[in-house]
C-alpha cells in the first residue's frame, strides 16, 4: 500500500500519530545500518548497474535513505553520477550556480570558490547540513550522489546520519522537539547578496515537513551558523540545540566512512558532514556531486511498507 493510499492518519511523521510512529520506529531500529560496511554494495561499473546490483541499492536506500557503492571506476568521468542517477531514476538535476555547465559540481579545492566563503571548495571542515537548504520549496533537493575521483592524501572522511533517524531520535527525547522543527517558519536563509543585488533570495521554511503525495519525511538542515537564522522562540532554540547534540554526539547512528577512489555515496539527502583535510598537489583531491529534485525510485512511501528487520 502506497503512502496516499494509507493517508495521512497512518503517517508516522505527523503529529499525534503515536501508534503509527511506536510500529515505523521500531521496525526502523529494527533494520538501520549498525556500520557503514551494511550500506556498501560491491558493483562492476555504476555506469551500467546490473539488475541485482540496482536492487541491492535501492533495497538499502528504502531502508536507510542511503547507500554506499564501491567500483573500479576511478576515471575522471562526469557520467557516472550522471548514468548512475538515471538509473535510479533521478532526471531533474539541480543546475546551481557553483555547478558545472553540465549541471555536475566537481567538488575540489577552487581558488576562486574558496575566496568566495564556499567551504565545499576548501580544505576546511563542513558542518552537518543537507544539501540545498537554502532552495525554495519548489527546488527541493530529494536526492544527491557523490562519486569519488579521487580522495585526499589524509582526511576528508564523511560521516552521515539517516535524517530519518534524527527525527526519530529527537521524538524519543520529546515529541515537542520534533514539532517546534515542523514549524513553516522554523529555519530561514537570509538572501545572498552579491554586486548585482539579490543573488539568491530568502529561504524560510520547516526542519521537518512530510511531502505531500507520499507521506515521505524531508530535511533542510544546516549547523552553519552564519548566515542562518532560527525562529526566535524557546521552542525552537531548544529544538536545533538538542539536534546538534546528538549530530556531534555519540547517538550510535551516525556512519562514518571514507570514499576512496569509484566509491560513491547515493543518498535520499541524508544528513552528513565531512572532516578537514590536507591535499596531494600531484593528485588533489576530487569528487563528482549531483543533486536530484526527484526521490531515488522505489523509496518513495517506504515508511509504509510493513519491512522486516534486515530487509
Amino acid at each position: 500500500m502506497g503512502a496516499t493510499d494509507a493517508g495521512l492518519a497512518r503517517n508516522p511523521f505527523a503529529p499525534g500519530n503515536d501508534e503509527a510512529y511506536a510500529r515505523w520506529r521500531d521496525r526502523k531500529l529494527a533494520a538501520r545500518a549498525r556500520s557503514a560496511a551494511d550500506l556498501l554494495v560491491e558493483v562492476r561499473d555504476p555506469r551500467a548497474l546490473t539488475a541485482a546490483e540496482k536492487a541491492e541499492i535501492v533495497r538499502r536506500c528504502r531502508r536507510d535513505n542511503m547507500a554506499v557503492y564501491a567500483s573500479t571506476v576511478t576515471g575522471e568521468d562526469k557520467s557516472v553520477p550522471r548514468r548512475l542517477g538515471a538509473q535510479l531514476g533521478l532526471a531533474t538535476l539541480d543546475t546551481n550556480f557553483l555547478a558545472d555547465e553540465d549541471g555536475i559540481t566537481s567538488i575540489a579545492v577552487t581558488g576562486a570558490k574558496a575566496s568566495a566563503g564556499f567551504i565545499p571548495y576548501t580544505t576546511h571542515r563542513i558542518r552537518w547540513h543537507t544539501d540545498g537548504y537554502y532552495n525554495p520549496p519548489e527546488l527541493r533537493i530529494r536526492a544527491m550522489l557523490l562519486h569519488c575521483v579521487r580522495d585526499a592524501a589524509s582526511g576528508g572522511d564523511t560521516a552521515v546520519l539517516d535524517h530519518e533517524l534524527a527525527y526519530l531520535l529527537l521524538r524519543e527525547d520529546d515529541p515537542a522537539l520534533a514539532w517546534a522543527l515542523m514549524q513553516p517558519d522554523a529555519l530561514a536563509i537570509p538572501a545572498r547578496v552579491d554586486e548585482e543585488g539579490v543573488a539568491r533570495p530568502a529561504a524560510v521554511g520547516p526542519v521537518f515537513s512530510v511531502e505531500p503525495g507520499t507521506g515521505d519525511l524531508h530535511m533542510r538542515y544546516t549547523a552553519r551558523t552564519r548566515s542562518v537564522a532560527w525562529k526566535d522562540d524557546p521552542a525552537t532554540a531548544a529544538a536545533a540545540a538538542r539536534l546538534l547534540a546528538l549530530l556531534d554526539g555519540d547517538s550510535g547512528c551516525v556512519l562514518r566512512t571514507r570514499l576512496l577512489p569509484g566509491m560513491g555515496l547515493v543518498c535520499n539527502n541524508v544528513l552528513h558532514e565531512r572532516s578537514a583535510f590536507v591535499d596531494d598537489p600531484a593528485r588533489p583531491r576530487l569528487l563528482y556531486r549531483a543533486r536530484y529534485v526527484e526521490r531515488i525510485a522505489g523509496t518513495e512511501g517506504a515508511w509504509a511498507v510493513n519491512e522486516t528487520a534486515g530487509v
